[in-house]
């Protein structure tokens, strides 16, 4: 038998806060999650994810059709869950052949394994994988695009929507029926899902890239949709929504005001008046009315971002708020360039906040503090319930490990425990 695993490598770490609450094959960019693409590549065969020990319930859980056991199989192809694959990526690393590791420019990519060099790794199979924990055997050098930091995912996120909507449809049979005062421009490039509401005023524009509505969308009166973009399952565009190029909006979200290059995870608002660009939102999130972030400095000049306790500089020139999952922010809260707003953190006041706030904060331009970890779950529970959603015993404990993970961060900036 021939199989997969898809594996983290120590660089999900700079792709917090995004990879507290999900491994970082379970990120976005396009439509599909980095792993949900791997798969593509790959029909019918057997898939297997390794990750950190304390999110393996979390995905046992909330992705039931996924195997998080390991099992030996003849030859196993290990991949590292950052790479973002095309659809030649299948040639370059076939099922079939001898036993290589691969590697793309000094980043390791992966291996093929079978007999004893598969049990050589299987049998000490460590939550988080290098190039060290593969026996010496020949490399091969190949192509391929790694993700390693959150403004990357942003930066594709246009060739993927394009990639990801014709493979997900069959646009030889034209879905698109007549909505009434509804405009359409370039039809042929636009999908529409089942039960989808779209009220009069609505423009709907794929001259520049498709557009992908899913099942049960509602779209209010007056909204503006730009492709390439994608609107998730029971989301919902507010009156007047400006959605813009390259945007991807998870399921039972509710967006509106102004959204530009950017990336929103499932159960997350963006509701209200205010500018969202060159942004990636997790789980969770809500925005306040008048939230606004920039994307571009004053000087047009690079942009730095604190990531894992590191000022990384991005080398581009359009850079927005990363936030992490159940963070919220309140009414009018302006981020500033390159902004990073960990897990679970609840920021307000009167001016703009610090571009860097750790996990479980409290507060934000006059003062810091540590959000308790038992008032967080409480709203956690609270704002989930709303959309009939449970948080269960296995999702409190991720609370808590992540709190704990994170306490040292947060006594860096002087907060409390």
């Amino acid at each position: 038998m021939k199989s997969i695993c898809i594996f983290e490598d120590e660089q999900y770490k700079q792709l917090q806060p995004l990879t507290f609450f999900r491994p970082s094959y379970h990120l976005k960019c396009g439509i599909l999650s980095l792993h949900r693409k791997i798969r593509r590549n790959y029909p019918n065969v057997r898939v297997e994810l390794n990750t950190r020990a304390y999110l393996r319930d979390v995905i046992k859980q909330n992705h039931p059709d996924e195997i998080v056991d390991h099992v030996k199989s003849g030859t196993m192809l290990f991949l590292n869950g950052r790479i973002l694959v095309d659809d030649n990526f299948h040639n370059q690393v076939p099922l079939d052949g001898n036993d290589e590791l691969f590697v793309s420019k000094d980043k390791f990519i992966g291996a093929r394994l079978s007999g004893k060099n598969l049990d050589y790794v299987s049998d000490s199979l460590k939550d988080v994988l290098s190039i060290n924990d593969f026996p010496d055997i020949p490399k091969k050098e190949i192509d391929v695009t790694i993700i390693e930091y959150p403004w990357d995912l942003i930066k594709y996120n246009e060739q993927e929507l394009i990639s990801d909507f014709y493979k997900l449809t069959n646009l030889n049979e034209n879905n698109v029926h007549d909505f009434l005062g509804v405009y359409f421009l370039n039809k042929d490039n636009i999908f529409i899902g089942k039960n989808v509401t779209i009220k009069p005023g609505v423009v709907l524009d794929a001259e520049d890239g498709p557009v992908y509505i899913g099942d049960n969308v509602k779209i209010m009166h007056n909204a503006s949709i730009q492709g390439p973009v994608f609107i998730g399952q029971n989301s919902i565009v507010k009156m007047n929504a400006t959605i813009y190029h390259n945007s991807s909006i998870g399921k039972v979200s509710k967006v509106g005001g102004e959204i530009e290059n950017t990336i929103i995870h499932s159960y997350s608002n963006k509701q209200h008046n205010g500018f969202l660009g060159n942004s990636y939102l997790g789980s969770w999130v809500n925005l306040g009315a008048g939230t606004t972030n920039s994307d571009l400095k004053n000087n047009y000049g690079s942009i730095k971002v604190q990531i894992n306790n590191q000022l990384i500089n991005s080398g581009r020139q359009f850079v927005g708020l990363t936030m992490g999952d159940h963070s919220k922010a309140a009414i009018n809260t302006s981020f500033n360039t390159g902004a990073v707003v960990g897990v679970s953190s609840n920021v307000f006041g009167g001016t703009f906040p610090p571009k860097y706030i750790p996990s479980f904060s409290w507060g934000g331009s006059e003062a810091l503090t540590t959000y308790d970890i038992d008032r967080s779950i409480e709203v956690a529970e609270r704002v989930m319930q709303r959309r009939d959603v449970v948080l269960t015993n296995i999702d409190k404990e991720l609370f808590r490990t992540v709190f704990n993970l994170t306490v040292a961060e947060r006594r860096a900036m002087g907060f409390p425990k």
